[in-house]
């Protein structure tokens, strides 16, 4: 074991491997409960998904293990999923196979671009003032609808605004949002929930987000919102994996040349978002805790292959996306709360297994993995999305040339219901403001490709 993941030489041992892998595991086993919820409005088996979640971030986090080894674990990312869903099946009209092929796209793209030097000019091509951005963006989307899941808001239309009629409803051109009365048990129980998991974060709980969720779905029992199965109905044998593996649909995906430019875009857009966001977890935590040493950084401007650990670990996560997509799930990353292990002291790859290992043990869960209500899960989303909005604070918002394309990047991720809309305003605003003030030298080539892609989209195909 020594030998295999260099234990002495990174300063640790079995017994502080596996009590990190375990930390890492219960703070981010939420995803096993939530991943299915979200992608299951897209049309997908909610038990398949379920499977295909787990073995995707068992099979993502082995490899990040013997190949890197580094302590990072993988699973279906939050908001890459809510993209997935929210944007490019229900708002863009795609199917849930053809998203999958979105995915799997975007996984070659990755492994590409991490092998050859085309990862460094994207990196240095976006301002970090977007990065920081996009991430804080897809964190206000996700938190927004975690607060319309757990009915908090309620939304009226006047008749002048009526366009189709629905019995009781229909659709209307302009609604108002307000607050709700929480007379609904689904609110009530969904605030409850949110306040349980806010305490729980407030006193540092490791595992707060899924004791939240395991906490609510008790609770929602008494409110009747927990539907628990009979005695009799209860079986613990593993979902089929059948209904979405491999069941991606390249030819449905491009048989349309009118919507050329919105695949392109939209396969840009889940690339990019995975890209920074993979970036921003390796540099963040692996140079807080010495994982990664300078050597490290600079082979991603530099390197040409898997010279070090960071390539190797980059690598990883490239390959993670396609297999995700193969097996039924959106893109499978890496996760911030890896950093839970990594303070307790996990260094090396060992770390990683046993948070993989646990996933897969997780399997036989299924039975109550499908008595979680929405109610239960709609308060995770919402404070991973106060998590996600850390980056907003290193934004200079005092700086016009830089607050404007940030906050369009912000604000119409939720109000637009897309995540791709908000990295288009930011790649179309940023480099026309540049333009703008004189200050071309400041705009990377690559951002005026991005930036002409989007526009012919919004032009050509504007629904």
């Amino acid at each position: 074991m020594d030998r295999l993941f260099k234990l002495s030489e990174n300063g640790t041992n079995v017994k502080t491997e596996v009590m990190a892998g375990i930390t890492t595991f219960v703070t981010m086993a939420y995803i096993i409960f939530v991943n299915p919820s979200i992608l299951a409005q897209a049309g997908m088996d909610k038990g398949a998904v379920f499977v295909a979640t787990i073995l995707a971030a068992t099979i993502a986090t082995f490899i990040m293990g013997f190949v890197a080894n580094v302590p990072f674990a993988q699973a279906p990312g939050m908001g890459l999923n809510a993209f997935f869903t929210f944007t490019v099946v229900l708002g863009l009209g795609y199917t849930w196979q053809q998203a999958l092929a979105m995915v799997f796209i975007c996984g070659i793209i990755n492994i590409i671009i991490t092998v050859t030097k085309i990862r460094k000019m994207i990196i240095h091509a976006i301002p970090a003032s977007l990065q920081y951005a996009i991430s804080g963006g897809i964190g206000l989307f996700i938190a927004y609808i975690g607060i319309k899941e757990a009915h908090f808001l309620q939304f009226t239309g006047e008749a002048a605004n009526k366009v189709v009629s629905l019995g009781e409803g229909g659709i209307f051109s302009d609604i108002i949002p307000a607050i709700v009365n929480f007379r609904d048990p689904v609110s009530q129980l969904a605030l409850i929930g949110l306040i349980i998991t806010v305490v729980l974060m407030v006193l540092r709980v490791r595992s707060a987000i899924l004791l939240g969720i395991v906490l609510t779905t008790i609770i929602g029992i008494f409110f009747n919102v927990t539907r628990v199965p009979g005695l009799s109905s209860i079986s613990f044998a593993v979902p089929s994996l059948e209904p979405t593996l491999f069941k991606l649909d390249f030819g449905g995906l491009f048989a349309n040349g009118q919507k050329m430019f919105i695949a392109l875009t939209t396969i840009f857009a889940f690339s990019l978002t995975d890209t920074f966001d993979t970036i921003g977890t390796f540099l963040g935590t692996g140079r807080k805790s010495g994982i990664f040493d300078e050597k490290d950084e600079k082979s991603v401007d530099n390197g040409n292959g898997f010279s070090s650990k960071l390539e190797r670990a980059l690598f990883a996560d490239a390959t993670a996306t396609s297999i995700g997509a193969l097996l039924g799930t959106s893109n499978t990353t890496t996760y911030v709360e890896s950093a839970a292990g990594i303070s307790l002291g996990g260094r090396t790859g060992l770390t990683s297994v046993v948070v993989g290992i646990l996933f897969l043990l997780s399997l036989f869960i299924a039975p109550f993995a499908g008595m979680v209500p929405a109610a239960a899960t709609a308060p995770a989303l919402i404070v991973v999305g106060i998590l996600m909005a850390d980056g907003l604070s290193k934004i200079d918002w005092s700086d016009i040339e830089t607050s404007i394309p940030a906050f369009l990047t912000v604000a119409l991720m939720p109000f637009t219901y897309s995540i791709a809309n908000g990295i288009a305003a930011g790649l179309i605003f940023y480099p026309a403001i540049k333009l703008i003030t004189g200050k071309r030298k400041e705009i990377h080539p690559i951002i005026y490709i991005f930036a002409v892609l989007f526009i012919l989209r919004f032009v050509l195909l504007p629904n």
